[in-house]
């Protein structure tokens, strides 16, 4: 699974961020600070702090979600460019979109 994302207002992304670790009172203060250190120095961290990959699919039909991992990057995206087509990866031979079976029990977000 792959997400493309616009962010629009990285200080709100910040803010989101900073105040859903203030009020995670599980969170250790040497981890807390270090968290708070990262949301507020990149805005991809902000992000995966606030997303939770079990939190998309934990109450999907059919679905358990055995692994997940997920990065981030900064990306120029033009929806019309050839870069942004179906990866090779994402194509089999026939053309078609790839649907390995094994993925896609697997449940895996990448």
């Amino acid at each position: 699974m792959e997400i493309l994302l616009e962010v629009h207002d990285e200080g709100a992304v910040t803010a989101a961020a900073l105040r859903r670790l203030a009020e995670d009172e599980g969170i250790p203060d040497a981890e807390r600070a270090h968290a708070e250190g990262a949301v507020t120095e990149d805005t991809a961290e902000a992000l995966a702090y606030l997303v939770d990959p079990f939190d998309l699919v934990g109450e999907v039909d059919g679905v358990e979600l055995q692994q997940a991992s997920w990065s981030s990057e900064r990306v120029e995206y033009d929806p019309d460019s050839p870069e942004w087509d179906l990866d090779d990866d994402d194509v089999d031979e026939d053309g078609d979109p790839d649907d390995d079976e094994s993925e896609g029990e697997q449940g895996r977000i990448g």
